[in-house]
């Protein structure tokens, strides 16, 4: 493994998307960088010859000569840092935690081509870029690192830590398990067409071969509202306000390369719980339609004693990523079983 350097990013460097000069777009996002205050981080390191973008925050009052616990955030499918992981990473700087966010490698902000390529090994790997990066920051307690993920980074996260053992805790929100639902579709909706869209992707992965143009699943942000509102999952439709309306970023896209299925349907984040070993905790909203997916990863977590499922009432899955008064029992919650673990 090639020694990793981490660079710092100026913020004369960055492109300009919003007014908020890192480009967040989550509420109550931080707008400039002061003493005795969180402060963000823009930096970019190297993993597998990609450059990675990535945030770190960093505690009130933070000192490069003390010592903190730490957590990586990997985002949602279709997401950035500057979304709903940016503001978990922000609660956790503003709880104690120094926390990473990056942008998968060929997403975001990050390298990689063709864009949008969803490999199931490409993003467990971004998690173990991300505590590699933790590992160097000045501060960093290296014998307290944790692993915190959102939706398909939940679900990455969970199979990270299966091997990775500087994880020392693991937490997940409404985690999606990628490989299962672009297998048998959402809700096992696609069962019977396993084989014709596992042909197209091979078909797909031939043209790229030939150099013909990459072939992309159905971009749901360039629907109408109306058309949006006519989806048949609440994850969708909720997707759509969020991701295309409330919190758009341009960096974010739903769309991924259609070869990517070839790796996506042998890939099962719920198979091999059993490695996990130290504290877990998973929370889900109560009513979502992706609970399900968290159910099963949690069922099969038996090796270890310490895990605990918290269920947030009323609650979707895209809910959990904005709505104050979801974000705040969230938020709560994780710090509060951080607080004796890590």
């Amino acid at each position: 493994m090639p020694k990793m350097e981490l660079k710092e990013v100026l913020i004369d460097d960055l492109p300009k998307v919003n007014d908020n000069p890192w480009g967040l777009v989550y509420k109550d996002a931080i707008t400039e960088n002061k003493d005795g205050a969180v402060n963000i981080h823009p930096v970019s390191y190297v993993l597998n010859g990609l450059k990675i973008a990535a945030n770190i925050y960093t505690p009130a009052n933070y000192d490069s000569k003390k010592s903190y616990p730490a957590l990586t955030v990997a985002h949602p499918n279709g997401g950035v840092k500057e979304q709903v992981a940016g503001l978990f990473a922000q609660i956790l700087a503003e709880n104690g935690y120094i926390s990473i966010a990056a942008d998968a490698s060929y997403q975001g902000g990050s390298e990689g081509q063709p864009r949008m390529v969803d490999n199931p090994a490409f993003r467990v790997e971004d998690i173990h870029g991300m505590a590699d990066a933790l590992s160097i920051f000045p501060g960093v307690d290296y014998k307290r690192i944790g692993a915190f993920g959102i939706c398909g980074g939940g679900g990455y996260t969970l199979k990270a830590s299966q091997t990775d053992k500087r994880f020392k805790v693991v937490a997940t929100l409404s985690a999606f398990n990628s490989g299962l639902v672009r297998r048998n579709g959402f809700m096992d909706s696609e069962v019977n067409t396993i084989q014709e869209r596992l042909a197209a992707a091979s078909e797909a992965r031939e043209k790229e071969v030939r150099g013909e143009e990459v072939e992309y699943t159905p971009d749901l942000k360039q629907m109408s509202p109306e058309d949006a509102a006519k989806l048949p999952y609440a994850l969708y439709r909720d997707g759509y306000t969020y991701y295309a309306q409330t919190h758009a970023h341009p960096n974010s896209s739903f769309v991924y390369t259609r070869s990517s299925f070839l790796n996506l349907m042998t890939f099962d984040a719920s198979e091999n719980m059993d490695l996990i070993n130290v504290p877990l905790l998973m929370m889900a909203g109560k009513t979502a339609d992706t609970f399900y997916l968290t159910e099963k990863a949690y069922a099969n977590a038996t090796g270890t004693k310490d895990r605990e499922l918290f269920l947030i009432e009323n609650a979707q899955h895209i809910e959990t990523y904005w709505k104050p008064e979801y974000v705040k029992q969230e938020a709560d919650k994780l710090v509060n079983w951080l607080s004796t673990r890590l």
